[in-house]
Parts: structure tokens; C-alpha cells; sequence
């Protein structure tokens, strides 16, 4: 049997849902339970911190009670004669404190035993309580827990305000029993503290924090799946700090992506529209050039006058439609830059730009004879083509008899630096055209325009590394400036083309 294979829907459907898979954070690495886990960590971490401090205090209390008891019965017992007491009472007192015997010593050094049972050959470790600091205490807390239980300690110190220094001989076995217990406590606590805590910080942070994140993540998935719905667009919440802040932004920039997306859909569907007429107009306007071409064969007057209007008319139809085909492309291709003697350039365009004398628009080209550009003849040609053609048809529009109409083109350089000035005397650029002044069908300065000719221009420019910009327009005062740095020197390959080889 054949297999049959699956219909597209199917694998469209499994598509999505192992998508939204990938788009689910499972609750192991989401930010709650990450929070939660680094909270008690951090809070059981201060425990730590606290925790052996408190067992050296608590191991150093301890023993201080054992001597205040037994500085106790050593000042009663120093009242009456010790070897009165009989043998049965030392035991009992003895096992009271869990001590083998009971000194003092007096103003002069002399030690005497006031209790003693069985006195062991030797001490393993003297502990002065009056004179043991923080670090050693550490210490000697840790080994007593680690390493103790049969080890004799010999404890002194006063004991309030008596001159009298008292002596304590007792084993650690008590002293770790009760550290151990006494951790234990502490470690429980400890860990009901760190639960707590971070159940406590969970909760605030979670609905200070990771709430509205969740929420913020949330809204830019379901808006990246459907970027024109306008109910994908976040609500921000009325807050003062920086995630409403972020809120507010977020929404406004999908506000503006969804603005955005609008019109490049309108300029992709004017595009294919374009793309679908081209070939239509393009023989339209063949025809008409031909027949226009005939035209001027006719020795009629009436059609010598309006046969140049009328093949400037299709000359300026035939250069608008190349503009939108050539904006249309994903890339302008990137220029090849070479020596270019910019005066004779400019003769070029004003040839290309066809201006009619009855017009009264004056051309002069101030470009020095010798003044050289580091550009691509090729796409500087076209950006003063556009920007001439631009101030053309503004001064045309302008019909008052006295006013002077020009167009000049002038060129400085500074350094490394070329400027390009292309000035004329037009009526100045509107608010709207200079607010939209680079942007393709939005910066048209006249009504009908498209406005891609300044957006042209502009994207040329960039290639080259430079910069086009509106320097000034008032009325009777435009000014765009062209600024293009030469090609940084390639220090390596001029290196290698000037080494010669050593004879």
C-alpha cells in the first residue's frame, strides 16, 4: 500500500503547537520558581553567616554558667573547712556540674582545690574565658563539635567582681551534647526563617515584578502573532515606577510597529501594483516618444511650439517611473568610487535637466574647474539630477514676472571632506515637506508629487559614507548641502604596493 501523505493542514497544526511548546517556559525555569529557589538560598546563606557565631557564643555561655555555679560553691565552701564535706556531697556536687574538681586562686597565685574526685592525669585544652576572642572561639566551637566528647578542659577566670579566679576541671561530652542539640535547633529555625522569608519575598516580588513581566512577555508573543490586531496591543498599567514606564513604551512601540506595518503593506501592494503596470507604461511611453520624435519633422509653427513641452512631459513620465523602480529594489548596489572631476558632472545634469529658456530659470554651475570628488559618477548624477529636477519644478511653480529663478551648484572641500551646495530661489519647502523630508510618498514639497526623489538622494548619499541634509529654506532661499568624505587609505595595501624587493 501506498502511504498517503499527510495534507498541509496537518502539518501546519503540528507546527504550531510545537511552537507554542518552545513559547511555554516550563515552571522549573520560569522566574517564580527561580526567585523562590535563590531567595532561601540567600536567606539560608545569612544563617550561615550567623550560625557559627552563635554557636561559639552559646559554647562560651556554657561554660561561664558551669564556673559561676561552681565560683558558687567554691565562695560557701571557702567559708566553712572544704574537709568537712564528706566524700558522698564533693560526688554529688561534682555530678551536679559535670566536673572532675574545683580551684581557686587566690591574690597571691597559690592554688587550692576545694572539690576534687577523680583528677585526671592530664588537660587537654585551658580555656581562659576572659581573655578568648571571636576568631579562636570559631575554633575551638567547630573542632568541640567535630572532634569532641572525651577530652578534658581546664576553664578559669573571675568570676564578677571577687579578686578570687576560679578553676573548673570538666569533660566536653556535656558541652558537645548540648552544642549538637542547640545546632539542631538553630538549624530548624534557620530553615523555617528561610521558608517564610522566601515565601514572603516570593509573594512581593512576584506581584510587583514578575507579574507584570509575564504579562509584558505575554502581550509581545500574542502581538508578534498577529501584529495588525489592535486588541494585541498591551494596556499599561497606571504605575510610576520603571516596569510602568516599560509598559507605557511597549505599548507605544507596538503602536508604531503596528502603524509601521500598515504601510509598508500599503507600499508593498503599490509596488506589486507598480510592477504590474510596467510593462504597460513602458510601451505606452515608447509609442508616445515616437510619436512625439515625429512630431518635429512638422514644419507647422503650432506643433514646433508645444512639440518640446510635450517630450519634456514624457522625459519627466518616463524618469518617475524609473524613481519607483528603483526605490522598489531591496538594495541600491553599492558604489564604485572613483576621481570624479565634479564641473563636468554638473554640465552633465544641467544637459539632462532640459531647462527651457522661456522659463526664466537661470543655471550656473560655481564647481572650480579642477575640483575633483572621491564618488560614484554614476549615483552622484542621479542625486543632482533629483535635486535639481526638485528646484526646477518649484521655481516653475512660482509665476510671479520680477522673480529671479536660479539654480547653482557650488563645491568646497575641507581636508578630506568634499561639500556639495545646491541652492536656488524658489519659494522655500513647506512644514510638511520638511517634517517628511527624506521619507519615500510622505516628503513631496508640490501637490501630485511622490516624494522619492529626495529619498533617493538621500539613501545614495548614505552609501557613500556621507551626508544629505536641508541646510535652509526660506522663501526665496532653499539650500541642500552633500558632504562625502574620501575612502579611508588602506595603510596595508599601500604598504605592499610601494615595497620593493631588496637588491
Amino acid at each position: 500500500m501506498t502511504d498517503v501523505p499527510a495534507p498541509n493542514g496537518t502539518n501546519e497544526t503540528a507546527m504550531a503547537d510545537a511552537a507554542a511548546e518552545t513559547r511555554a517556559v516550563p515552571l522549573a525555569r520560569g522566574l517564580s520558581t527561580k526567585l523562590l529557589v535563590l531567595t532561601a538560598l540567600f536567606v539560608l546563606l545569612a544563617e550561615v553567616l550567623i550560625f557559627l557565631p552563635a554557636i561559639a557564643n552559646y559554647r562560651l555561655t556554657w561554660l561561664e554558667e558551669r564556673l559561676n555555679t561552681a565560683a558558687a560553691v567554691g565562695v560557701v565552701l571557702l567559708q566553712t573547712d572544704p574537709l568537712s564535706l564528706s566524700r558522698e556531697a564533693q560526688d554529688d556536687i561534682l555530678k551536679s556540674l559535670g566536673a572532675k574538681a574545683i580551684a581557686v586562686r587566690e591574690e597571691g597565685g597559690v592554688s587550692r582545690l576545694l572539690v576534687v574526685a577523680e583528677m585526671p592525669p592530664t588537660v587537654d585544652e585551658h580555656i581562659d574565658l576572659a581573655a578568648t576572642e571571636m576568631a579562636g572561639a570559631l575554633a575551638d566551637a567547630i573542632d568541640t563539635m567535630i572532634f569532641g566528647g572525651g577530652r578534658m578542659l581546664r576553664v578559669f577566670g573571675p568570676v564578677g567582681d571577687s579578686t578570687k579566679e576560679f578553676e573548673l576541671v570538666i569533660q566536653d561530652k556535656k558541652l558537645r551534647k548540648a552544642m549538637l542539640a542547640f545546632s539542631r535547633n538553630v538549624a530548624l529555625l534557620s530553615l523555617l526563617i528561610s521558608a517564610i522569608t522566601a515565601a514572603f519575598v516570593f509573594w512581593a516580588i512576584n506581584r510587583i515584578m514578575i507579574r507584570p513581566v509575564r504579562d509584558m512577555t505575554r502581550s509581545m508573543l500574542d502581538f508578534s502573532e498577529a501584529p495588525d490586531d489592535p486588541a494585541r496591543i498591551i494596556e499599561p498599567e497606571d504605575r510610576a515606577d520603571e516596569l510602568g514606564v516599560a509598559e507605557r513604551e511597549l505599548a507605544s512601540m507596538q503602536t508604531r510597529l503596528q502603524r509601521l506595518l500598515g504601510e509598508q503593506k500599503h507600499l508593498a501592494d503599490l509596488g506589486l501594483a507598480v510592477s504590474k503596470i510596467n510593462h504597460d507604461m513602458r510601451n505606452i511611453l515608447a509609442s508616445a516618444q515616437l510619436l512625439s520624435d515625429r512630431l518635429r519633422s512638422i514644419r507647422d509653427p503650432a506643433v514646433q511650439a508645444f512639440a518640446p513641452k510635450l517630450l519634456r512631459a514624457l522625459d519627466r513620465a518616463v524618469s518617475y517611473s524609473e524613481n519607483v523602480l528603483a526605490y522598489g529594489r531591496a538594495h541600491e548596489p553599492a558604489p564604485v568610487r572613483r576621481r570624479v572631476r565634479l564641473r563636468e558632472l554638473v554640465d552633465e545634469v544641467y544637459g539632462l535637466l532640459g531647462i527651457d529658456a522661456s522659463t526664466g530659470i537661470e543655471f550656473e554651475n560655481h564647481v572650480e574647474p579642477g575640483f575633483e570628488i572621491d564618488a560614484d559618477s554614476e549615483q552622484l548624477f542621479r542625486v543632482l539630477t533629483n535635486l535639481g529636477r526638485n528646484a526646477l519644478q518649484a521655481m516653475t511653480a512660482d509665476k510671479g514676472i520680477a522673480v529671479v529663478r536660479r539654480l547653482t551648484v557650488s563645491a568646497e572641500r575641507t581636508g578630506t571632506v568634499a561639500r556639495i551646495d545646491v541652492a536656488d530661489t524658489g519659494p522655500g519647502l513647506p512644514q510638511k515637506a520638511r517634517e517628511n523630508l527624506f521619507t519615500a510618498f510622505r516628503g513631496s514639497a508640490r501637490s501630485g508629487g511622490i516624494g522619492l526623489g529626495l529619498a533617493i538622494a538621500h539613501e545614495l548619499v548614505r552609501a557613500h559614507g556621507g551626508t544629505l541634509e536641508l541646510v535652509e529654506s526660506v522663501g526665496g532661499h532653499t539650500v541642500f548641502a552633500i558632504t562625502i568624505p574620501d575612502q579611508p587609505v588602506n595603510f596595508e595595501q599601500v604598504r605592499t604596493a610601494l615595497r620593493r624587493p631588496a637588491e
